[in-house]
């Protein structure tokens, strides 16, 4: 496989964000500007997500990681600050497993630490299994946006909706598939998350269905810990600037 596709903008401290399934790297377009006032913003897509090829490996996380290390490597970026919304968090921890060395701070968005129940994981195998015989249109936005937003979004903000519907139906079914077999595949890690020895924020929109505020303000003891009113699963878009400001307000350095 050749590289995956990233955008790259500003400069300073490098901050790599990874964002959530069902999207790409474009859900991070409304923090750019303000980020990259002060870092040196990359923000990937997964493989076979957005603009990156799907290759042929087997449906893993630590596959990413890899591709994610591979393409920092080629940009001269061994130290970073590292972030992830939802499957971006869990992406996270799977660097954190390969090269916690090369992470100088962690940013955890809506994501969780622990495996899958076997519920969880039969219901990710059906998706990618729908994904693959009768593609995606429809149907997987239909039923992401419920949950994926908070009720706020869903009320006030229906260009949020509307700009979230088409970033998940511009998804190819392929990767979708291959990214929910990753994800139920992907180990338990709380105790990976436990002995972090980096600065960390945990965020977490107050309105968020899928992962409860409790969850997330637990994931690394002694974390900064922010709630977003307002917010439900993907923070970055429901309310980008104050995502922004609140990683901007915790930055290392």
């Amino acid at each position: 496989m050749g590289d995956v596709h990233l955008t790259e903008q500003g400069s300073g401290i490098p901050l790599v964000l990874l964002h959530a399934y069902p999207v790409d790297s474009r859900m991070w377009d409304g923090v750019r500007g303000p980020l990259a006032e002060r870092v040196r913003l990359i923000t990937p897509d997964q493989r076979g997500l957005g603009r990156s090829p799907l290759g042929q490996a087997t449906p893993d996380l630590d596959v990413v990681a890899e591709d994610l290390l591979r393409d920092l490597d080629r940009l001269g970026v061994q130290r970073f600050v590292l972030g992830g919304c939802s499957m971006g968090g869990y992406v996270a921890m799977a660097v954190l497993r390969r090269a916690a060395e090369r992470v100088t701070g962690l940013v955890l968005a809506d994501t969780k630490a622990v495996a899958d129940t076997e519920q969880a994981r039969a219901g990710r195998l059906a998706v990618a299994e729908r994904a693959e015989s009768e593609g995606t249109a429809g149907w997987l936005a239909d039923s992401f946006l419920p949950n994926g937003v908070g009720t706020t979004t869903a009320e006030q903000r229906p260009e949020v909706v509307s700009a979230l519907r088409e970033l998940i139906e511009s998804q190819p079914p392929s990767g979708v598939a291959w990214a929910q077999r990753a994800m139920a595949a992907r180990p338990d890690s709380t105790e990976l998350l436990a002995a972090v020895d980096v600065p960390v924020l945990a965020v977490v929109g107050a309105e968020d269905a899928l992962m409860s505020p409790e969850v997330v303000g637990g994931l690394v003891p002694g974390a900064t810990f922010a709630v977003l009113p307002g917010c439900g699963h993907l923070p970055p878009l429901e309310d980008p600037a104050a995502f922004a400001r609140t990683v901007l307000d915790w930055l290392p350095g």
